[in-house]
């Protein structure tokens, strides 16, 4: 396999609007740098980026795929990310690795709400971007209303450097902005390239306004380092099916986009203290783990871009970022699905290892010499939550492996085990997501999984104070039982959860029995008074009660303890508390109207709103039971562009009138079991 210098590498991420053609134009460029015999077709399930049956499934890329290109002696390593939001995961992993991206625009569809969502990402990267409008061999493609799109949405600072030849079913291809057969066609678009160009340079905007234009190689090297400065956008047609204007795109990328040498030194720490890496193939060794394949007959597969050094090859590596050694066999470097054998991977590339055994996602590969540590990667919160059940023993016993390997695999998915409800929950970034999840547990590890709204933990109290007394008392011939109490019951404050008193006197309970009544008391709290959860701030104080010479005992007691709580709370005017979540939802200011209307019908408390410069955020609290799965219907009401943080707050009371509903469907449960 050809060597590349650092110099003549790319690392670009594909980004977009979901259905904008990433994965298709990923196929073209493999064509047309002549790597690939034919165009494969998502339709066909014939390309090389997105390979695993779910994907072929939903005709959608739901994971990132590394596919390098080979063009005019430099290797573009090219990151197709998803778009739907449920796997903007992957796409953070492609963006903390990559050093550019293309950001593809549907000729058809224009600037939509996905491409500019991910236009404020890559601004707030600071990363240089080409603008690639695509499909314009279909129906009611436009390119210059793209454009005029993206100026409006993204800023004056785009402007093409192709332009297309004919339209729509008459597209043919394109032509450059620059040169000599731009010059008829092409006068009004090099004019604002030239203009754009100026803005970028002082000594060029001092030319432009002497003498309203500047040269061709003026404006191609301004280009160049306007690009890279991320104050020029340059914007190109074309079409993934034809292939035009495919071989511009990967000039555009050669020539515009900068190469891991020409980017800013990488921050790091070493021994703690704060450290700049340029990309040096001599340096030492410092590389990124930015995702993680599981494969349950290769193993794990890990994907790593080098930002320091060399990585060779029948070496030994250590992970700084958990402390261990791992031996290196083989370096491959990803093809789509495919791996290739390589003998290194130096400073700016990307390649891949198998079967590490103790490396994750975000992990740093260095040396122990030198131990090194990068920055690690910022993944979405999850916020969708469901429930997961084994559908056999068999899977039962292949559960907590399977949910490992897949967490291993995806950062973006939680496991945690409800300690109220007893329920394994997995938490991921929607419901598509956490469905994948499900059919890859299925797939891979051959575990069948049931997926249902989760369980919501709630608990019970009281209202009013309350006094109980019960006698347990039995005789079944020899000693008996015997036991008598008398409790009274009071509402604690909020959070205080359970306090117990003996305020006995005299010795009408004895004290060697005062634990028993305890203990018994705390039982009956577990298994709920009256609805079947846990009881909770609670406060109750042993007042009274006897006991027999022969029959008394813990056990009776304690016994006496249970039931005496039970009936108390029933005279105590019980309540539910169910748990409150708090959510942070950024939406935009348009759109506040429709989720606070939304969120009021939910039992939402609005604690504050503030509105922004085109996206605001709202502050609530919200029952869990409406909070745990409320980020698809928020995608719904904002267009995609709303996003939400979720955390607990505190117990708050049920509305009585939805209190008989709740125990009556527990009642339910209960039966059933």
């Amino acid at each position: 396999m050809t060597q590349f210098t650092t110099k003549q590498i790319r690392n670009v991420t594909l980004v977009s609007h979901s259905a904008a053609g990433k994965t298709s134009l990923v196929e073209s460029m493999l064509f047309t740098a002549k790597a690939m015999p034919r165009i494969g077709r998502v339709e066909d399930h014939t390309t090389v980026s997105d390979y695993e049956p779910e994907e072929h499934k939903r005709l959608t890329s739901l994971q990132l795929s590394v596919v390098p290109v080979t063009w005019k002696e430099h290797k573009i390593n090219v990151l197709d990310t998803p778009a739907y939001a449920d796997f903007s995961g992957e796409t953070a992993s492609a963006l903390r690795v990559a050093d550019a991206a293309v950001l593809v625009v549907a000729a058809p569809a224009g600037v939509e709400v996905g491409t500019e969502m991910v236009w404020k990402q890559l601004q707030a990267l600071k990363m240089p971007t080409l603008v690639f409008v695509t499909k314009m061999d279909k129906d009611h493609a436009d390119f210059m209303r793209s454009l005029e799109q993206a100026r409006a949405k993204l800023g004056q600072h785009c402007a093409a450097v192709t332009l297309p030849v004919g339209a729509e079913k008459a597209f043919s291809g394109v032509i450059s902005v620059l040169g000599d057969q731009a010059r008829d066609g092409a006068g009004q678009a090099r004019e604002r390239l030239a203009e754009m160009v100026a803005e970028t340079d002082d000594a060029l905007t001092e030319k432009f306004l002497g003498t309203g234009d500047l040269t061709d190689d003026e404006i191609a090297n301004g280009l160049r380092v306007g690009v890279r400065a991320c104050g020029a956008v340059p914007v190109l047609a074309g079409s993934a099916v034809t292939g035009a204007g495919i071989p511009e795109l990967l000039d555009a990328i050669v020539s515009l986009l900068p190469s891991p040498a020409d980017v800013a030194p990488t921050r790091a720490a070493k021994n703690g203290e704060p450290v700049t890496l340029p990309a040096d193939p001599k340096g030492p060794l410092a590389a990124l783990v930015f995702k993680t394949s599981a494969d349950p007959f290769v193993g794990r597969l890990s994907y790593f871009r080098v930002y320091s050094g060399t990585l060779r090859g029948n070496s030994e590596v250590f992970n700084s970022t958990h402390h261990s050694s791992e031996r290196i066999a083989q370096v491959t470097a990803p093809m789509g699905k495919a791996q290739h054998t390589v003998g290194e991977v130096a400073a700016g590339d990307i390649g891949t290892l198998a079967k590490l055994t103790h490396v994750l996602t975000g992990d740093t590969l260095t040396t122990k010499a030198e131990p090194i540590v990068l920055p690690g990667i910022e993944f979405p919160t999850p916020i969708y939550s469901v429930a997961v059940h084994p559908k056999s023993k068999a899977d039962m016993d292949k559960l907590s492996t399977a949910l490992a390997r897949l967490t291993e695999e995806d950062p973006t998915l939680r496991i945690s085990r409800d300690q109220a409800t007893g329920e394994l929950i997995v938490t991921g970034l929607g419901d598509t997501h956490v469905e994948v999840m499900a059919e890859r547990a299925k797939r891979k590890f051959g575990v069948d999984l049931e997926l249902a709204p989760p369980k919501v933990p709630y608990r019970e109290t009281i209202t009013k104070p309350a006094t109980i007394e019960h006698k347990h008392k039995k005789q079944s011939g020899g000693h008996g039982q015997y036991g008598h109490v008398v409790l009274r019951l009071e509402p604690a404050r909020r959070g205080a959860g359970f306090k117990f008193v003996n305020q006995v006197v005299g010795g009408a309970v004895p004290k060697e029995y005062v634990p028993a009544v305890e203990k018994g008391i705390q039982k009956a709290m577990e298994e709920g008074a009256f609805a079947g959860f846990h009881v909770t701030d609670i406060k109750v104080a042993l007042t009274d009660g006897s006991s027999h010479p022969v029959d008394s005992s813990g056990q009776s007691f304690e016994l006496a303890g249970a039931a005496a709580l039970k009936h108390g709370v029933q005279l105590a005017q019980p309540a539910l508390l169910e748990p409150v979540m708090r959510v942070r939802i950024a939406l935009p200011d348009e759109a506040m109207g429709a989720v606070v209307g939304d969120l009021n019908t939910r039992r939402a408390h609005i604690v504050g709103m503030t509105p922004g410069n085109g996206m605001g955020t709202i502050e609530a609290t919200l029952p869990q039971v409406e909070a745990q799965q409320y980020s698809t219907k928020l995608r719904a009401l904002t267009q995609g562009r709303g996003r939400m943080t979720i955390e607990f707050d505190h117990y708050g009371e049920v509305p009585a009138n939805l209190t008989q509903k709740i125990v009556e469907a527990r009642q339910k449960d209960a039966v059933k079991v």
